[in-house]
């Protein structure tokens, strides 16, 4: 396992809306000698989602600070209910969080970096900015947001950056063109970039036809966004024939788990393949939220990442579990 989780006990510490729809939490952990956290890093949070325990996992916003997480979340009326749970806490409410880990592989040494963050994806690209600003190097950030009113941290990221920060106000008809953006970017260039998956797919593609190395392009995702609402569906075993409902509030993952189906699992953000499982059959569509798997094999349907893959009617799945009969 690549991440070894150690859980800590924290207290929220403070609350603001930097955002109508973003929320900021700074929380104290009770040991204060914290590991510290490679930038980008995210930690995974115990919550109380529909009564029941769940995690969630959060992105560190800004540079790492040894005695507290500094955390963000959007209230997403389609969500899983885990931002809803999150905006519910008040000052001194008690957590279990765990210890950070970080997904970004980052090579500090390049003479130019292309940041792009879409909406809530501005959380860990916060820090990786406050870090580049100090080195002597060739940086701009590219921020797609719905409007300037949903822009997180702009003026942290302004004195940061001054004009080196680009914001892309769709409803102010200034989309991001990622053509454009690649095609004006150095050979050795490197983007690093967090944002729902349209944005990553469509990132992905224009990237490959710019023949750039794929290497050269770093992201991350949230589990939660998908090119699908996120609401109840059906899972069959094969053989089995049993049949499990993966309600909205919970992940395919955590559905087969609690049914005694056990699939290992690692980073349960749809980047490591370690849970990936066989596909038999879909009546209906999947929702294929991960970036581990090709856009080839996510249109084969013969395999998916149920830790935040999700369907609409019911898929067929072979977990290769076999319980052991008496």
């Amino acid at each position: 396992m690549r991440f070894a989780e150690t859980w800590t006990q924290c207290t929220v510490h403070a609350i603001r809306d930097v955002t109508p729809t973003i929320r900021e939490f700074v929380l104290r952990p009770d040991r204060c000698d914290v590991t510290s956290a490679a930038i980008g890093s995210h930690v995974q949070v115990a919550l109380t989602v529909n009564g029941r325990r769940d995690t969630r996992s959060y992105s560190l916003v800004g540079d790492f600070d040894p005695g507290a997480y500094r955390i963000a979340v959007r209230l997403a009326p389609d969500s899983r209910g885990g931002s809803r749970a999150m905006w519910a806490l008040r000052l001194g409410t008690r957590l279990d969080v765990a210890s950070p880990t970080s997904l970004f592989e980052i090579d500090w040494s390049r003479k130019s970096y292309c940041l792009i963050a879409g909406g809530i994806g501005i959380t860990p690209i916060l820090g990786i900015a406050a870090a580049l600003a100090r080195k002597p190097v060739d940086v701009t950030l590219h921020y797609a947001v719905k409007s300037q009113h949903d822009a997180a941290y702009c003026d942290e990221l302004t004195a940061l950056l001054g004009n080196r920060l680009k914001l892309h106000a769709s409803d102010e008809a200034q989309r991001l063109d990622l053509d454009a953006t690649f095609a004006s970017l150095p050979p050795d260039a490197l983007v690093i970039m967090c944002g729902p998956m349209r944005m990553l797919e469509a990132a992905r593609k224009s990237w490959a036809a710019a023949g750039r190395a794929a290497t050269d392009l770093r992201f991350e995702t949230f589990g939660s966004s998908g090119l699908l609402p996120t609401e109840s569906f059906r899972v069959r075993i094969k053989d089995s024939g049993a049949e499990i409902e993966v309600p909205q509030s919970r992940s395919m993952l955590a559905a087969l788990n609690d049914a005694g189906y056990e699939v290992i699992s690692d980073c349960q953000r749809g980047e490591c393949g370690v849970c990936a499982i066989d596909v038999v059959s879909v009546y209906g569509q999947i929702d294929h939220r991960d970036v581990f798997f090709s856009e080839e094999q996510k249109h084969g349907n013969k395999k998916m990442c149920p830790c935040v893959s999700r369907a609409v009617g019911t898929v067929t799945v072979d977990t290769l579990y076999r319980r052991e009969v008496a």
